[in-house]
């Protein structure tokens, strides 16, 4: 199993409507590298929902459910080979994880997250993984 980390703002989609809908395609990715980490998401890879800009922490958990496929808000005009990938709600964690908190753990020095903070799809390593859900656990 792989894991990953998907950022949003929560005004804009919140991990509470996402357990509202239960399933979610992960739509609207339009940089490269982005979608080419949701090419690389396998059905059951565990995926760790980041609520970005205002409240910048980890959140809740999903899984993924179908793996990548044609993304329907391609606009007609639009270049690239763009791709979603669905995602089904699994849990919020029992307190969210919150970016400064992230930044203090030695296990996290390396995440994505530090290094392409801009980047909307990201790998985690299984030890990453491991520290997020150990430090949502509260």
């Amino acid at each position: 199993m792989n894991h990953w980390l998907v950022k949003s703002e929560p005004e804009a989609y919140s991990f509470a409507q996402f357990t509202r809908d239960k399933t979610t395609a992960w739509t609207g990715v339009r940089n490269y590298a982005a979608r080419n980490f949701l090419k690389a998401m396998e059905k059951g890879d565990e995926v760790f929902f980041y609520h970005s800009v205002s409240e910048k922490a980890v959140v809740g958990l999903a899984t993924v459910i179908k793996t990548a496929h044609p993304d329907p808000t391609v606009e007609p005009d639009e270049k690239g080979d763009w791709v979603c990938v669905d995602f089904k709600a699994v849990r919020a964690l029992a307190r969210p994880v919150a970016l400064d908190e992230i930044k203090r753990q030695p296990a996290l020095k390396n995440i994505p997250l530090l290094r392409q903070s801009r980047l909307s799809v990201m790998p985690l390593t299984a030890t990453e993984a491991a520290a997020i859900k150990q430090l949502g656990q509260g």
